[in-house]
């Protein structure tokens, strides 16, 4: 299949007392990322199970549910089971072995992810990731909104793309984390599939316009398929 360029507006920088309105004005996106946050794995905390429900409801494109959760293995397929496309929980916060809980995401139904930190490198899970759908480079540190990218995680990229492009690892490599016009060009040419925008898309006066023009952007940076 050709690669193309998918936008995952994050939820994080919408208005949270109006998200049903702040889905439909992102019909127009690929996924809707969800953050989850605990405040114990991340210092923050969002929301939980019963707001994803009610917004699987509501949501015109897929849920893209990232959590930053402590104990995934207890929590995470539930997320799963109330029907996002993709649960992705955070390698750093796994305690057993993540392919056993990759295992238990696709049996309630949804794909499988790993998030890995700026910090965390990518070479202890090249196998582990044989067994998920998508992986998660963060650009930024999980828990808050707003950061700046960290351009140095594109070399973590870069190894994910060429991992896949070689057919060690059959995935989506996305980027969550200071994504917008002035980053999302380098982080497609090293790689990733799926971009995670907040405030470049939540924050324009037109969010479907932005969709398109990240995406336009991002396929300008793609290869020639």
């Amino acid at each position: 299949m050709p690669r193309r360029p998918m936008i995952a507006p994050s939820l994080l920088s919408a208005d949270f007392a109006r998200l049903a309105d702040e889905l439909a004005r992102i019909a127009d996106a690929d996924w809707a990322h969800v953050d989850v946050m605990d405040a114990h794995f991340v210092p923050n905390l969002t929301l939980g199970e019963p707001v994803v429900q009610a917004i699987q409801v509501v949501s015109p494109v897929p849920l893209d549910c990232h959590l930053m959760i402590e104990d995934p293995e207890r929590w995470a397929p539930a997320y799963a089971e109330l029907g996002a496309r993709n649960v992705t929980v955070h390698a750093e916060a796994c305690t057993g072995d993540p392919r056993a809980l990759a295992k238990d995401l696709r049996a309630a139904g949804s794909l499988a992810g790993l998030a890995i930190k700026p910090g965390t490198p990518i070479e202890g899970y090249t196998e582990v990731l044989r067994d998920f759908d998508t992986l998660l480079v963060m650009s930024v540190e999980p828990g808050f909104g707003g950061q700046a990218f960290m351009p140095e995680v594109l070399d973590k990229v870069r190894e994910a793309r060429r991992l896949v492009d070689t057919g060690h690892l059959t995935l989506l490599v996305e980027i969550d984390g200071g994504i917008n016009a002035d980053t999302i060009e380098a982080a497609a040419e090293a790689g990733v599939d799926m971009f995670v925008a907040g405030s470049a898309v939540y924050g324009a006066d037109d969010p479907s316009a932005a969709i398109a023009a990240l995406r336009a952007q991002a396929a300008r940076s793609f290869p020639e398929q």
